[in-house]
């Protein structure tokens, strides 16, 4: 009769040890690897998705999506060159002024013109912080040093964009501290509660404030001082607006009582070029003239930029 011999199992048929190292039973090196990538892809996916999901709902996420929509349920005219605008805007300005302060006198420079961050932190709702300027008189009597530090805090009640009929209506509230150096600022705390308005017709748009200056002591040595201004501007190509302001001006109390003053400010603005998906850039100037008898400063020249965001 013939014997059959039975094979002797291998290492690798019972999953032995063979130099320090486990072989798998029925599974070849190809599928052990594609396990290993699958393993590694879906770790990598997952973290990715992790992490987009972080950035869509951060907190700077969260922020630009709430003030987009802001901006979006307003007019997208560009802040006047002077006057305070009614719609809520987030961007960083600064300002460079040349004044006049007396009929022949030297002109005086402003760098930074009380201008700073504006931010649009609920979706009614703007903070600017701006920070003290620094005045150059460019006259050895006059001292040259930091402005006062400013605080302005919008709420928007009524706003529609150009599709659904281009108007806005605000009030406002400025804070003015004295921070300032060698007196180039207020002597007291200033508040200053004001409204704003805008209406726009086609390429035609009218913004404007009505305003108190009201001091908090010394009233009647720093005096009040009541402010009307009105901007009309006109959009005549795709980044050029050209404006004229009239600010008007009525004194009660302190050393210019019963008197007026109006300035006409002639100007145009440039912009808002992209210069990210995100940021943009507008610049412009103008020239404060005035058309009074009585003024206290005249010719007063305003270089503006500002970055949106």
């Amino acid at each position: 009769m013939r014997r059959y011999s039975r094979a002797t199992p291998t290492p690798e048929s019972r999953g032995d040890v063979s130099n320090g190292a486990t072989v798998l039973p029925n599974l070849s090196a190809r599928s052990a690897a594609l396990i290993l990538c699958a393993a590694v892809t879906t770790g990598a996916g997952a973290q990715s998705t992790d992490s987009t999901s972080r950035a869509e709902h951060g907190f700077w996420a969260r922020w630009f999506r709430r003030s987009d929509r802001a901006k979006a349920e307003q007019p997208h005219w560009p802040t006047p060159i002077a006057t305070t605008t009614p719609r809520l805007d987030q961007a960083i300005r600064y300002d460079i002024s040349w004044s006049q302060p007396k009929p022949g006198g030297t002109n005086a420079m402003t760098f930074g013109n009380n201008k700073g961050i504006e931010l649009i932190p609920l979706p009614h709702l703007q903070v600017i912080t701006a920070f003290p300027s620094y005045i150059v008189h460019h006259n050895p009597a006059t001292p040259d040093g930091w402005g006062d530090l400013q605080l302005l805090v919008k709420y928007r009640f009524l706003s529609a964009n150009e599709e659904h009929g281009a108007y806005v209506f605000s009030a406002y509230m400025t804070a003015t501290l004295p921070t300032a150096t060698n007196d180039n600022g207020v002597a007291s705390v200033v508040l200053t509660p004001s409204i704003a308005y805008g209406k726009g017709w086609g390429f035609f748009d009218v913004q404007g404030t009505i305003g108190a200056v009201e001091p908090l002591r010394n009233t009647s040595t720093i005096g009040r001082t009541y402010n009307w201004s009105n901007t009309f501007q006109f959009h005549v190509l795709p980044h050029v607006w050209p404006e004229i302001e009239v600010n008007r001006s009525w004194f009660s109390g302190g050393k210019n009582d019963g008197r007026s003053q109006t300035f006409l400010t002639p100007g145009v603005m440039f912009g808002k070029f992209s210069m990210t998906d995100r940021v943009g850039l507008s610049f412009g100037g103008g020239v404060q003239i005035a058309v009074t008898q009585f003024h206290t400063t005249n010719h007063n020249a305003i270089f503006t930029v500002r970055t949106p965001f």
